[in-house]
């Protein structure tokens, strides 16, 4: 049991009452797995919020949280941010959706060519998944090859989404179309490089920078075997830098996907990249959606992308995550717990624990439940904005700082899964072998 000086965990039971009727309703509670039940400790954590406002969270129950997870990337300004909201407006007020295109569409594609690298055109659409298959679609129709290698997430399509666990519903004709290979192992993607690969699909960067200069070397790779880069930067864009990991890493990728930050909370997801291929969607690869053109989302778009440059909000989010990241180590080392650590770009962060010391998700449980005592809302990363601030980085580290002795005290203890006060956090992809 937790020592009884300790602060109370929230109250909850609205947000408990709204769970039940939304299992009634909607398969498994939630829209998006990242924010659903099996991923916040069921009992303890808040499952509804009713409203954000800069880097602050308010659930249907009225508890206050700095929220550290942000949407799960769209909200690189913060919630209700003035500027892009009243752009919103603004356009509001003359339509959202039209029966011709709308000037929108070509100020927000040049302004996007303006900052991402090799961008010589773009295509828009609604999810990051619908960017990611349209850029396997292309590649495929450009380079007369079936076969797609992939490392990181992608999307919930058949083409990616067969190569894992929940792989039910998509045929073993189209799983063998797609191969994996591991980051920062060009062993692993030599091994599968052969004339039938059309692309190759990654996260340029999660939490592990890449090595040895990998990226470049897999620009190299693919360039002599006639197979097409893609980049997926849906994290990276717009955070790294207005270029994403393109700039970043200098190196180039023949198409590039994003989505996340570009609108700040509103739905839109661009493809860019080379001319002569995504021309191809003029008129032999059909890649068009009613809503792409959405007038809101690129009203929100132009707005965001304009604050991102004006106010400088990549070297914040690198200040902001690094003081965040820095923090934590110290704290980890104060509190003798050598077995955690917080990686990764400065942006976005990953706390992770050594398996050799715990269970890892027992820990990040336990960890998640004692912040949520201290009014942070978190699961597992520090998605930073622009709304996170000195003061809220300092309250942060408070909190962890009184979070992570529990945490200590209960892996001496062996009392971890004990002291976690309702259902620990699920993994995403069970293990099927």
């Amino acid at each position: 049991m937790p020592p009884t000086d300790e602060l109370a965990l929230p109250k909850i039971s609205e947000s408990n009452a709204w769970y039940a009727r939304a299992l009634a309703a909607i398969p498994g509670a939630t829209q998006t797995l990242a924010k659903g039940a099996t991923q916040y400790v069921d009992g303890v954590a808040p499952k509804f919020l009713r409203r954000g406002k800069g880097c602050r969270v308010w659930d249907v129950d009225g508890n206050e949280f700095i929220d550290l997870t942000m949407a799960v990337g769209p909200l690189s300004l913060g919630y209700c941010y003035d500027k892009v909201d009243d752009a919103i407006r603004r356009q509001l007020e003359d339509g959202i959706t039209f029966s011709l295109v709308h000037p929108l569409e070509v100020e927000v594609a040049e302004q996007l060519k303006g900052h991402i690298p090799g961008a010589e055109m773009v295509r828009f659409s609604k999810t990051g998944c619908d960017v990611t298959s349209a850029a396997v679609r292309l590649a495929r129709a450009f380079t007369g090859r079936k076969v797609v290698a992939c490392s990181g997430y992608h999307g919930w399509h058949d083409w990616y989404i067969g190569t894992t666990p929940r792989s039910l519903g998509v045929p073993s004709e189209v799983q063998a179309l797609t191969r994996k290979f591991t980051y920062n192992d060009l062993s692993s993607v030599r091994s599968i490089l052969d004339q039938d690969l059309a692309a190759i699909i990654l996260e340029p960067v999660l939490f592990e920078e890449p090595r040895n200069a990998f990226l470049q070397e897999l620009r190299q790779l693919c360039t002599q075997n006639g197979t097409l880069l893609i980049f997926d930067e849906m994290w990276t864009g717009f955070r790294l830098g207005l270029g994403g990991a393109q700039a970043y890493f200098d190196v180039g990728a023949d198409l590039a996907c994003f989505s996340k930050a570009v609108a700040n909370g509103m739905p839109l997801s661009v493809l860019s990249g080379r001319r002569d291929v995504l021309k191809l969607c003029e008129n032999d690869v059909f890649f068009y959606t009613t809503f792409g053109g959405e007038a809101l989302s690129l009203a929100a778009a132009k707005a965001t992308l304009e604050e991102l440059e004006e106010k400088g909000v990549p070297q914040h989010l690198a200040d902001m995550g690094t003081m965040l990241q820095e923090g934590y180590n110290r704290l980890a080392e104060k509190h003798e717990l050598p077995f955690t650590r917080c990686i990764g770009l400065p942006c976005r962060t990953l706390v992770t624990f050594d398996e050799k010391a715990v269970d890892p998700l027992l820990a990040k449980s336990l960890l998640q439940q004692e912040l949520i005592r201290h009014g942070v809302l978190w699961t597992g990363f520090h998605n930073m904005s622009f709304s996170h601030k000195t003061a809220d980085v300092e309250r942060i580290l408070a909190a962890y700082d009184a979070a992570l002795p529990v945490l200590g005290r209960a892996i001496r203890k062996n009392t971890v899964r004990n002291d976690i006060q309702g259902k620990p956090v699920q993994p995403v992809f069970r293990k099927t072998q």
